[in-house]
Parts: C-alpha cells; sequence; structure tokens
C-alpha cells in the first residue's frame, strides 16, 4: 500500500489541531500532533514528514524560531515549511519567509486553502524530471545529487532556492518575470503572492555568497542569472 504523505501539525490549540488532522486525514495524509518545539523536535528525531505545519505562536520557542532551527539542521533544512499564524500583516509575511517557511497562510483559512497549499509545496519538493548537472560560469548544479558548488566549493541551499536556482541557471540571460518564476518553479501560484519571489530570490543570492551577483535584478521586468563570462567578457 502507498505510503500516506506525513504532516507534522505544531499546533499547540487542541481545537485547530484536531480541525486540520481531520482534515488532512480525510484527504490522503497522514497527520501528526505536536503542540509545542520539544514534541515536534521528538516526532522529527523519529521519522522526518513529509511537510510541516507551523504555527508562528507556540509555548517555549515560537515557530519562527523553530523554523530558523529546522533550517538550519542539515537532517531537516529540505522539509517544506507552511507557517500557520493570526499574523497577516505584510512585515510579519515577510519574516516567516525569511525565517525559512516555504509558504504562509493566515488564520481563519479554508480547508480548501490549506490542502492547495500543502499540495503545492509537495510538488515543489518533487525532484526535478531532469535529473542533469548544470553549469553556468563557475557555478555547477547537479540536480540528481540536490548538490552545489562554486569555484569547486560545495554551497548550502534551501529546497525552493535549489529548484529557482536550477530554473534559472538552466535559462542564463533570459528575463523571467515574477509571475513567470511562480509558474514554472512553484507549480501553482493561485495563493501565493508575486513577494514571495523576491524573498527567495534574496535568499538565493544570500547562499550564493559570491556568486549572488549573478542573479541580477532587471527593473519593472523580473530576474536574469547572467554568466560571468557574458557580464563581464574578457576583463575579469
Amino acid at each position: 500500500m502507498k505510503n500516506l504523505p506525513r504532516v507534522l501539525v505544531v499546533e499547540d490549540e487542541p481545537a485547530i489541531a484536531e480541525l486540520v488532522s481531520v482534515n488532512l486525514r480525510h484527504n490522503g495524509f497522514q497527520p501528526v500532533w505536536a503542540e509545542d518545539g520539544v514534541a515536534a523536535q521528538r516526532e522529527l528525531d523519529a521519522v522526518l514528514p513529509d511537510v510541516i505545519l507551523l504555527d508562528w505562536m507556540l509555548p517555549g520557542q515560537s515557530g519562527l524560531a523553530l523554523a530558523r532551527k529546522w533550517r538550519g539542521d542539515g537532517r531537516t533544512r529540505s522539509v517544506p515549511i507552511l507557517m500557520l499564524t493570526a499574523r497577516g500583516d505584510e512585515p510579519d509575511k515577510v519574516a516567516g519567509l525569511d525565517a525559512g517557511a516555504d509558504d504562509y497562510i493566515t488564520k481563519p483559512f479554508s480547508t480548501q486553502e490549506l490542502l492547495a497549499r500543502i499540495r503545492a509545496v509537495l510538488r515543489r519538493r518533487a525532484p526535478e524530471q531532469l535529473g542533469d548537472t548544470v553549469t553556468v560560469g563557475e557555478l555547477v548544479l547537479d540536480a540528481a545529487a540536490h548538490r552545489l558548488a562554486w569555484r569547486g566549493r560545495a554551497l548550502k541551499i534551501g529546497p525552493t532556492e535549489f529548484k529557482l536556482l536550477h530554473y534559472l541557471m538552466r535559462h542564463p540571460e533570459r528575463v523571467h518575470s515574477r509571475s513567470q518564476l511562480l509558474d514554472k518553479v512553484w507549480g501553482d501560484h493561485v495563493f501565493i503572492e508575486e513577494r514571495t519571489v523576491d524573498v527567495h530570490v534574496k535568499r538565493l543570492r544570500e547562499a550564493l555568497g559570491g556568486a549572488g551577483a549573478m542573479i541580477e535584478t532587471v527593473r519593472g521586468a523580473g530576474y536574469r542569472l547572467a554568466a560571468p563570462s557574458f557580464a563581464t567578457g574578457a576583463a575579469s
């Protein structure tokens, strides 16, 4: 029998956790509930879930702190995190994404929206159909092994940033609008704002370090990955 996608629900309000879990169970998921960061870590240490639904306001460590912690851990770095919170202001959304969340949903939310967002992050996590190695300048990305190196040095990068970079590297020198990137990288942007692209591009540049300058902002148009040979010519 096919394994159901495992969803770790980190939520301190039992009524909300139960409602979310029931809906997940009825729609082909396997929910596991943890009421705080300690319980959540225990579940993660036992079995890695396919996705984490993480409440912002938790007793002890906040969801924001937990997201940062799990993104910094090699074992949990690639697990998609969907942040659940009553904090719907733009700065709060950006803070959640900056902490490592892949998406963000504000309370109250509809069951259908929640399910759509979970399916979207799971599709995003799916490996690229092309298990190829792409090289642009001194940046080398191995899609099959999920490895990235610049000037021979391995770089650590989150799953969404990896997929975004893979797409940009396969289409260098082209300008891609935010909506095009949402279509090609996220796959389903019905509920995802274009601002999300900016946050992930910022995170990608930071992860790339010295190679981050290869990702250019084209004012009023979008983003482009420029190979150094094109950008600097013979003067290097």
